[in-house]
This record gives C-alpha cells, structure tokens and sequence, in this order.
C-alpha cells in the first residue's frame, strides 16, 4: 500500500516537472497533478489496452510508434476531465508523454530499491 502511494506521489511530480518543461501543459497545483496522476493511471489501466487492441494495425505498421499517440490521447483525455490540469493540443501531449513516461520511470526506480 505504502509502494502505491510513492508510485502515485512519483508521477504527480512527472506531471509537474512536464508542466515546467512543456508550454502547453498547465497544472494549477500539487493536488491537481496528484488527481491528474490517479485519473492517469485509472485511463492506463481500463483504456490503454482497448485502445491498444483497437490500434494493433496502425501498431505493426508503425512498428510500435502507434502507442505514443495513444499515450498522447490519454494525457489529453486527462487534461478533459481533470480540473487544474490542462493540455492544449496534441503535440503538448505527445511530448508530455515522452517526458511523464521517462521521469515517471526514474522516480520509481528509486522507490522499487
């Protein structure tokens, strides 16, 4: 329980470090990106894999680069529901995927050790 809240804490500060490094993506505060962190997470478990499935051509075409846009899609959709936490277009997401994806991965390093 305890590894969930550091992996949770983890991305909400992926999320801030991308609103500081991408213009297009603004977050209000701590507990907007900690909020945007648990819809994220909720949108990579329950959509990710049907949006996958529903995406495997475009997949194998792309040779797996096809999964950036979803991960795009999903920041977006985020940015959709989540208040305080806002995306403006898809190239912000994009990138903001890239950027959550690989801080996200060095914060949780530390807390798995």
């Amino acid at each position: 329980m305890l590894q969930l809240v550091f992996i949770l804490a983890a991305n909400a500060l992926a999320i801030l470090a991308t609103a500081y490094l991408v213009p297009g993506i603004r977050v209000d505060s701590f507990t907007s990106a900690l909020l945007a962190a648990i819809v994220l997470g909720l949108f990579n478990t329950f959509l990710r894999p049907i949006l996958s499935i529903l995406a495997l051509p475009a997949n194998l075409l792309t040779l797996g680069l096809f999964s950036w846009v979803i991960s795009a899609f999903l920041i977006w959709l985020t940015g959709r529901v989540v208040p305080g936490f806002e995306v403006s277009g898809f190239l912000a997401a994009l990138i903001g995927g890239i950027i959550i994806a690989f801080v996200s991965t060095v914060l949780q390093s530390f807390v798995k050790r």
